[in-house]
C-alpha cells in the first residue's frame, strides 16, 4: 500500500481552527465562582475628597502658607556654595582663560568659520570692567571689608556671594549684588577660600585669596 503525506501549513491549521470554532455549538459552562463589585474608591475623586477635608479643617491653607514661606526663603538665602572656608593663608594665583575649540565651528551655509584645534582667549576681545569680589554674607567681617573694597576702588567691584542673603545685602547697600549659583565662577577660577578678588592682568586673570580683616 502507497503511504501518502499529508502537509499543512502554519496559515492552513490557523484556518482549520477557526473554521473548527465557528462551527462548534455554544453551551452554558455555569456559575464557576462568585463576582464582586470593585470596592475601591476612584482615585480622583478620592484626591478631591481628601483635598476638600484639608481645605475644610484649614490643614491645606497651612500646607500652602509652609511652601510659600520655603520658596522665598530658598530665594532670600540660597544654597551656599560648597567647598570654600574663610581664608586661613591667603595666596595670590592667576587664571588663563584661553580655550581650544575641540570641533570645526561652520555656518549655516557649512562654510567653516574656525578650526578645531583653534585657540582664543576672551580678553583679546573684552576687557573685565570690573574686579569680582567673591565673599560670604554670614560673616560680619567678610561683609564690612568688601564694603570697605567697594569704596576703595571707586565702585568699580562686582560683589559676589558665595553665603548669605544677597536680597538683604542689596536692600542695605542699595547696590546690585550677585550670587555664585552652584559655584560655578568659583569652581572655574580655583577659588578656595573667601574672601577672593578677581582683576585682569593683561591677558589673565589673577586672584587673590584675601586675609580677613576687621
Amino acid at each position: 500500500m502507497r503511504r501518502i503525506t499529508v502537509r499543512f501549513s502554519a496559515r492552513a491549521a490557523g484556518a482549520a481552527l477557526l473554521l473548527a470554532m465557528s462551527s462548534a455549538r455554544a453551551f452554558d459552562a455555569g456559575v464557576i465562582g462568585p463576582t464582586y463589585d470593585i470596592a475601591e474608591p476612584h482615585l480622583l475623586k478620592f484626591i478631591e475628597q481628601r483635598l476638600r477635608q484639608k481645605e475644610a479643617s484649614g490643614e491645606l491653607r497651612r500646607l500652602q502658607e509652609e511652601a510659600r514661606h520655603r520658596g522665598i526663603d530658598a530665594v532670600r538665602h540660597p544654597e551656599p556654595v560648597a567647598g570654600l572656608s574663610t581664608t586661613q593663608a591667603k595666596r595670590s594665583f592667576y587664571y588663563d582663560p584661553t580655550y581650544t575649540l575641540e570641533r570645526n565651528v561652520q555656518d549655516s551655509q557649512g562654510r567653516l568659520m574656525f578650526a578645531a584645534g583653534t585657540r582664543a582667549n576672551p580678553l583679546d576681545i573684552v576687557s573685565l570692567p570690573r574686579r569680582l569680589l567673591f565673599f560670604d554674607a554670614r560673616d560680619p567681617r567678610q561683609v564690612a571689608q568688601a564694603r570697605r573694597l567697594i569704596v576703595q576702588y571707586d565702585g568699580h567691584v562686582k560683589p559676589i556671594l558665595t553665603g548669605g542673603s544677597y536680597l538683604d545685602l542689596m536692600q542695605a547697600w542699595q547696590l546690585p549684588v550677585y550670587y555664585d549659583q552652584l559655584g560655578m565662577l568659583t569652581r572655574r577660577l580655583g577659588i578656595r577660600q573667601v574672601p577672593a578678588l578677581v582683576s585682569q592682568e593683561g591677558k589673565r586673570l589673577r586672584i587673590d585669596e584675601l586675609e580677613v580683616t576687621r
